[in-house]
């Protein structure tokens, strides 16, 4: 075991197995590591003034930072190990190369450290003390905020390291025996690279969370009132989970028929329809003399939108020849005039209505607005045109899926994208590599992904206005 098989231990006992005893075939990539990868190199490389080398000989010559060293040993209770430590960084000190030590560092990502930066360093630290022979007292967690590196300092006391003991030592129980149960907190799936073969065996089994509005703890409740799988839910009384949902207040029995009628949606197939024809036929009457699409492509670490994507819809039911699509790159240094092009495409049009999927889209054009010193009225006559159809869709529609995310409503109707296994977070790897290479292939992938994603929200529009 290592130290990459405890964080994933950390987050969800059967990610670490698999890490460990898997089939890569089953594992898909994900461009959420990548883009890890790449801003823990760039912050750890500020950090250390750019003097970053790699494996044991760095450590002989004494540079200031440290990667790609890995150290492996007989940890205690006869357990193989091996560290992996993100960073080392140089300290004063004595250790077997001269008069200095290493120091182990962690990269995090957001806000919080949590029990996994923790334990990662003094994972490190133990194995690290030994090898160079020289006390660790402390370790760095840091964190990139708006090209800025923050840098905390974590005392590696004994009550910290006892806990990782026994942390590693469940680790090492768990990684030979059989393969974990699939996590309850379906949440933490989505990045996950696993989450292909994990989702196949969940929905095989009725897993509870696989059904959209239902998480762990409500799951829980479910169980313990005898509900221990989609089958159990999709054939039981609406009137009677209701009175067991006690949590939702004067939301209960609105919940139970949502929940029980989205499992029976989910086993059979089907869709459901929900009365609400007012919403569908204001859809239709606006957007019949024409209307746009609206995507942004985003790095929500930087609040950077960096492409803003239009389409251009002269009538309800169109032609692929009649679509015109229009990207505004937004680099940094010309923020102004990409602004500058999006308030003339939306006032080319005063009247039509704005069609997206979910509300960064309409945040992104009031922050905008806003930049550009719009009155209050400016902005709330410009957003009135926005039409959210994530929000429309679950008001008007119970569908056979597990979430209603734009792609997995879209592929559920049939839309593909031209590239295979995209995603927004995708594009945002694409973008950090052209930022890197300046190689324009990387924007036109950009630009196809966020024309497709255009297209995707035109197939559900088009599916709305059609079954209104």
């Amino acid at each position: 075991m290592n130290s990459f098989h405890l964080k994933s231990f950390i987050r969800c006992k059967r990610k670490a197995w698999l890490d460990f005893k898997g089939k890569k075939s089953y594992e898909v990539w994900s461009p959420h590591k990548a883009i890890d990868k790449i801003n823990q190199f760039q912050s750890f490389s500020k950090f250390c003034n750019g003097e970053i080398y790699s494996g044991l000989k760095a450590c002989k010559n004494g540079y200031q930072g440290v990667i790609g060293l890995k150290i492996k040993g007989n940890f205690f209770q006869n357990i193989n190990a091996e560290i992996r430590p993100q960073l080392l960084v140089k300290a004063k000190g004595i250790s077997k190369w001269g008069p200095y030590k290493y120091l182990p560092a962690v990269y995090k990502l957001g806000h919080k450290t949590t029990k996994e930066h923790l334990y990662d360093l003094a994972f490190s630290s133990i194995f690290l003390e030994t090898f160079q022979e020289s006390k660790i007292e402390k370790g760095f967690v840091i964190t990139k905020v708006f090209n800025k590196v923050n840098v905390e300092e974590i005392y590696l006391n004994k009550k910290l390291r006892k806990k990782v003991l026994n942390v590693l030592l469940s680790l090492n129980e768990c990684l030979e025996g059989f393969m974990p149960e699939i996590t309850q907190d379906r949440k933490k799936c989505t990045i996950c690279s696993w989450q292909k073969f994990c989702d196949k065996e969940a929905k095989e089994n009725g897993y509870l969370t696989d059904i959209d509005g239902i998480g762990s703890k409500t799951a829980l409740l479910l169980k313990t009132n005898g509900i221990s799988n989609t089958q159990t839910l999709a054939s039981h009384s609406e009137k009677q989970l209701g009175e067991k949902l006690s949590k939702f207040n004067d939301q209960k029995y609105l919940k139970a028929s949502v929940f029980v009628k989205q499992a029976q949606a989910y086993i059979s197939g089907e869709p459901y329809c929900i009365s609400n024809k007012n919403d569908t036929n204001d859809l239709l009457k606006k957007t019949c003399s024409g209307f746009y699409i609206f995507d942004i492509e985003s790095n929500p670490d930087d609040k950077h939108d960096f492409l803003y994507g239009f389409l251009k819809i002269n009538n309800s039911f169109p032609k692929n020849e009649d679509l015109i699509y229009e990207p505004i790159l937004n680099l940094k240094n010309n923020k102004g005039e990409s602004y500058r092009q999006i308030i003339e495409i939306l006032f080319s049009q005063k009247e039509w209505p704005v069609l997206h999927y979910g509300e960064t889209e309409k945040i992104a054009i009031i922050n905008i607005a806003k930049e550009l010193n719009f009155s209050f009225e400016e902005i709330d006559s410009l957003t009135s045109r926005f039409i959210d159809l994530h929000t429309l869709i679950r008001k008007s529609w119970i569908l056979p899926l597990k979430n209603y995310g734009l792609k997995t409503v879209s592929n559920w109707l049939g839309f593909e994208w031209v590239q295979k296994n995209v995603s927004g977070s995708k594009a945002l790897y694409w973008w950090i590599q052209y930022q890197i290479t300046e190689n324009e292939i990387f924007l036109k992938k950009i630009i196809q992904y966020n024309k497709d994603d255009c297209l995707a929200t035109l197939k559900i529009a088009e599916y709305l206005i059609k079954n209104h």
